[in-house]
């Protein structure tokens, strides 16, 4: 066999682009839900919905596939790494800080290679990796790029060279790297080795406050050789190479001694690979339908969970999951990384239905940012808190634009709205009586009363000047979406306090009972805001939220009307979350072939090969736009299954569109339970699998309008023909 040698190089970064207007903002990948990994359409034409191929790459390097964990994320050979929380600039500059990255290498075949190769890409969800490989009739080589799923603090690149054919000659692999450590947002020195590691520290240049801290970066990496070679009669090898950040230079060592004892015995890939085979095996969501649909559903999955710690994990600290996720996020590009309702409104609800842990950390970032929320308010004028628009470290506004900070009041409701959400699905009277949560709502509370403003002539409060989601509309009164929140928010506020046992302030139910909810009675819908007339052009999703995701209850005909009016309203060139909400709208109103050229429509804006998601349908805007997706999955996790989580119970009220036979939802977390749910066109499963807590109540099954109630004993799958109902506490 004739030697070769295949060379590495460095990919460049994409440009700089210019900052956009906001927008508004394991292989049993079925086997909980039976039917689905049974579907003969796709099990004949041996497809996993799960992994993701192509034989080239995208010629955006945007839209290449992101690697990340809850602390480190980059873009595969991307010359940059992200730290959770780690951001460089002052205020309205405030973005995250780049990290210079050792795992931007990549295979490449050289010129004039006599061989001819098969090159391959492949983002594999299964096991939460991305790998390269170049084959021949003789030799592969393959490479691997992953962020540890246990070790969240590592990042791991290997290279595996095997002999296909008969041959001894050596072959040898060439890794050419163009890293640098250099940082534009971090002043960065060599420090001593580090058990064959080099080691590279430094802070960020300059704090988001004036006379703030500048954070500490700490980096050991294995430096990549020139060449690796497989030697005579070796049939194959692997190399691994490690980067491990932390916070100082005790953390990064400790970090990378677990990994090196790790890969002393050969379980580091296999110890990140078994557990993503876990989160899958205990959460899902898959349908029997087409392949593109299921991909989208696998992909938007992954890349949420992707930015989320391990079920168990401890120590997790969150630090705001923000619209473009942990790989981007530099300055200029994706929103610099802050964090915005996309977060509460969007993310959380699916990420509360699989992962109340993670849940409770993201809400333990708007605590922990509380005392900035606090300084907001006081520096427009108003009591209480005003969560930032855009968020980095402190809660402070840091949106460079500052219309937005100022008038995009709703905010404060989709946190509120996150909260309540968190407390209907776990109880957890902890958070609020003694971790601050109770501190954040009644704030807010507080907010809202100082902000309104009573009209006589109308005997209402009204709340003037703002923003609603629609942003081609500033400074508008009585947007109805968020008028609606404040009501919302403030009956949450005043029922929470009961819970507590704290006194109710009479201003809170005086403000939600009178303030204005605009509608026309005579056109039988909610104009957008006072003044507004149908036609008006919409940015995005914004009347429609009320019904879903904000418990504002409304009359069919009301409902209907808003959806008819605001979607022949809405912007084609506005954000992809915006069409997933009219969807569920329809769904809920039981028109399903409207409701399933929206579900189609809702996630038109992923990108092939890696289901990499752009904001806007031009491919402009945040990419991987985690926002898009938390709308997508809410179509089918809330619109398909009609899940409503609630004070009295988790409801639902599936149906059945013509593009989907089955829908399977397995490991929901439902106070203190894993619930799995079948639904079909006929019949509905339940099973309660598991308790994750000592207290967990039992449950049973409401079924509507029947009233009749089923047991659910934990092990046990409960079916009865299709219908809405309501999971509940048994009575004592």
């Amino acid at each position: 066999m004739p030697s070769w040698a295949w060379s590495c190089t460095l990919l460049p970064a994409a440009g700089p682009s210019s900052r956009p207007r906001r927008p508004g903002g394991a292989r049993d990948r079925g086997s909980r839900c039976g039917p689905v990994a049974g579907d003969p359409s796709m099990e004949a034409a041996g497809v996993d919905p799960a992994v993701f191929t192509a034989h080239s790459l995208p010629s955006d390097p945007r839209l290449w596939a992101t690697v990340t964990n809850a602390y480190l994320g980059t873009r595969v050979y991307h010359g940059t790494i992200h730290v959770s929380g780690v951001y460089n600039g002052t205020r309205g500059d405030t973005h995250r800080a780049a990290l210079p990255s050792p795992l931007s290498v990549r295979l490449e075949a050289p010129a004039g290679s006599a061989e001819p190769l098969t090159e391959t890409f492949v983002l594999d969800t299964n096991t939460g990796s991305f790998q390269h490989t170049l084959e021949g009739p003789s030799s592969r080589a393959s490479q691997r790029i992953y962020a540890h799923r246990t070790l969240p603090h590592v990042l791991a690149v290997s290279v595996s060279l095997t002999r296909l054919a008969t041959g001894h000659r050596p072959i040898t692999v060439l890794l050419q790297s163009a890293f640098s450590p250099e940082s534009p947002d971090l002043d960065l020195q060599l420090g001593p080795d580090f058990k064959g590691a080099r080691y590279l520290h430094g802070h960020t240049l300059t704090p988001e406050q004036p006379g703030g801290v500048r954070q500490e970066v700490h980096m050991l990496w294995t430096p990549v050789p020139p060449a690796l070679t497989l030697g005579e009669g070796e049939e194959d090898r692997t190399w691994e190479f490690l980067t491990v950040v932390g916070s100082s230079q005790a953390e990064a060592q400790a970090c990378f001694t677990e990994a090196l004892q790790l890969q002393a015995r050969g379980t580091l890939y296999p110890a990140h690979a078994q557990a993503w085979a876990q989160l899958w095996a205990g959460c899902g969501l898959d349908v029997v339908g087409p392949l593109h649909l299921r991909q989208a559903l696998r992909g938007s999955l992954y890349y949420l969970l992707s930015a989320l710690p391990q079920p168990g994990a401890t120590g997790y600290v969150c630090h705001g999951l923000s619209p473009g996720g942990l790989s981007n996020g530099s300055r200029e590009e994706c929103y610099w990384g802050h964090v915005f309702w996309d977060q509460d409104l969007w993310m959380f609800p699916n990420i509360l239905m699989f992962h109340p842990e993670a849940a409770r950390a993201i809400l333990e970032y708007r605590i922990r940012t509380l005392d900035g929320a606090l300084e907001n308010a006081r520096s427009l004028g108003y009591k209480g808190a005003k969560f930032a628009w855009e968020s980095a470290g402190s809660g402070l506004e840091v949106c460079p634009e500052e219309v937005y900070g100022a008038q995009e009041l709703h905010i404060n409701g989709a946190v509120l709205l996150a909260f309540e959400l968190y407390y209907n699905a776990t109880q957890d009277l902890q958070l609020f009586r003694e971790a601050g949560g109770w501190d954040v709502v009644s704030a807010v509370a507080d907010f809202w009363c100082s902000r309104v403003e009573w009209s006589p002539k109308e005997k209402k409060y009204h709340l003037r000047g703002v923003m609603p989601p629609d942003e081609y509309h500033a400074g508008v009164d009585n947007s109805v979406y968020t008028n609606a929140l404040v009501q919302s928010s403030l009956r949450f506020a005043a029922a929470l306090a009961q819970d507590l046992g704290l006194p109710v302030p009479d201003q809170w139910l005086e403000v939600a009972d009178e303030i204005k909810v605009p509608f026309d009675p005579e056109r039988n819908f909610h104009p957008e805001f006072d003044g507004y007339e149908p036609g008006e052009e919409v940015k995005q999703a914004d009347v429609v939220l009320l019904g879903y995701p904000v418990p504002f209850p409304l009359p069919p005909d009301v409902r209907r009307r808003n959806l008819e009016i605001y979607e022949a309203a809405t912007s084609s060139q506005g954000p992809a979350m915006t069409w997933s909400m009219f969807a569920v709208g329809w769904m809920e109103l039981k028109d399903l072939a409207r409701a399933q050229g929206l579900l189609d429509r809702s996630f038109a804006n992923i990108t092939e090969p890696f289901k990499v998601w752009t904001e806007n349908a031009d491919g402009s805007g945040a990419v991987n736009f985690l926002t898009g997706m938390g709308g997508f999955l809410q179509a089918l996790l809330f619109g398909c299954t009609g899940f409503r989580v609630t004070r009295t119970g988790l409801s639902f009220d599936p149906v059945c569109l013509a593009d989907i036979s089955r829908m399977c939802v397995s490991g929901v977390s439902h106070q203190g339970s894993k619930i799995n749910f079948s639904f079909s066109q006929d019949c509905v499963t339940v099973e309660v699998t598991a308790h994750t807590g000592p207290e967990a109540p039992p449950l049973e099954v409401e079924l509507w309008p029947s009233r009749s109630r089923l047991p659910l004993p934990t092990g046990h799958k409960v079916s009865f023909p299709r219908s809405a109902g309501r999971i509940q506490r048994s009575p004592p």
